[in-house]
């Protein structure tokens, strides 16, 4: 343990200076609203984007599944504490846009229209198998008239706000992945280009990728690794920043930059989805059937290869391609299996250490696993770039 810094009269008038300056003052109101009324708000002008309650684009996909909704309607039912939604009034219209709470407006809005069957409840058994309309009329109308305590934003509250109060709600959360999180944190240009392109229905096709993937957001983050690969690959270092700050960093980078080129850029996203589905039609698939979407790194090596052979020459015919099952082509893109990964690292890690206390290996030497790793990402992309250019 690091020892404790001495905090000085002077260094806590320092640090109560910074607390002034960055605080800002945030207008809110705390109101409740019986569900019937919340749903509402939710439901009317829905198909036309005018619901006074909605859901942002860079909101999460319903990721609860029907065990975890029924246990937020059990919750209600039961009178237990539901956690406050948090929304904002962002518009001339005054809409309520939801910061956190999405989950639970979709879960009650689910039950109501009988598109839930209640499953796997504990306490209140003998609801498993109901729906809204199964429970006596009573029930319902209590139902209804239970209210939902939401924390609201006034239309003082600016963009960075809204998204700083989504960062730190959600940050360390279960229920986002690392690219659910740029979507709602690092908007921009690029994020806006990475959506668009993730929805491109020749991509969707070539890489196979199945509802659940869509719903973690599979497509924008394979989107995202291309362009930061192709723009950035020789730059990234395992050893001193891990893949998720790699993106997140390339992601706010070009969204903050005033000459971002988006026609350049998805000229050479689409250019090389129709490479691929020329020569490689079943690149990116793996699976005795290839029918699953293949690895991340198999995806950056052949799609990022690719684009850069298409930036020499953008009319390239490729001589052969069955290097693509070479044993070679999957060294270099294989990985190893999740399960064993954490303990295969810390074996590494205890044998380094190990050497290095008995004086076989220098200090230095403790870090030549993630250079190879930086070796290994260049390799591989290089391998797919000079094979198509008869390079190798």
């Amino acid at each position: 343990m690091s020892p404790k810094v001495q905090i000085t009269d002077e260094i806590k008038e320092i640090a109560e200076a910074e607390i002034k300056e960055k605080q800002k003052p945030v207008d809110y109101d705390t109101i409740e609203y019986p569900i019937e009324i919340l749903i509402q708000k939710y439901h009317d002008g829905e198909d036309k984007d005018e619901n006074e309650l909605f859901i942002p684009d860079y909101q999460r996909e319903m990721r609860w599944n029907d065990e975890m909704q029924s246990k937020l309607i059990e919750s209600v039912i039961l009178g237990l504490p539901i956690p406050y939604i948090f929304v904002a009034d962002v518009t001339e219209e005054s809409r309520l846009e939801i910061i956190d709470g999405t989950q639970r407006i979709r879960t009650l809005a689910r039950f109501l229209n009988n598109d839930l069957t209640l499953q796997g409840l504990e306490k209140l058994k003998k609801l498993n198998g109901f729906t809204f309309n199964d429970l006596q009329i009573g029930r319902q109308r209590r139902f209804k008239r239970t209210s939902i305590r939401m924390i609201q934003l006034s239309e003082n509250a600016d963009e960075e706000v809204r998204r700083d109060l989504f960062e730190r709600i959600n940050s360390g959360s279960l229920q986002l992945n690392e690219m659910e999180k740029r979507r709602g944190i690092l908007r921009g240009s690029l994020q806006e280009l990475v959506d668009e392109l993730s929805k491109n229905t020749k991509f969707i096709d070539l890489c196979k990728f199945d509802k659940a993937a869509k719903n973690r957001k599979e497509p924008e983050e394979f989107v995202l690794r291309f362009f930061a690969f192709l723009n950035n690959y020789k730059n990234f270092n395992p050893s001193t920043t891990s893949i998720n700050d790699f993106l997140s960093n390339y992601l706010k980078q070009v969204n903050e930059d005033k000459n971002f080129e988006r026609d350049k850029m998805q000229n050479e996203f689409t250019s090389m989805l129709d490479f691929v589905d020329m020569h490689f039609p079943l690149g990116f698939r793996q699976g005795k059937n290839l029918d699953k979407t293949t690895t991340r790194i198999k995806f950056e090596s052949l799609s990022v290869g690719i684009a850069l052979a298409l930036r020499r020459n953008s009319n390239i015919i490729p001589k052969f391609t069955d290097w693509i099952n070479s044993d070679e082509f999957k060294k270099n893109t294989s990985t190893v299996r999740r399960k064993y990964a954490y303990h295969f690292q810390r074996l590494q890690i205890m044998i380094f250490s190990r050497l290095v206390m008995v004086g076989l290996f220098p200090p230095s030497y403790t870090s030549a696993n993630g250079s190879t790793s930086k070796v290994k990402v260049i390799k591989r992309i290089e391998y797919v770039l000079n094979q198509l250019l008869g390079e190798s």
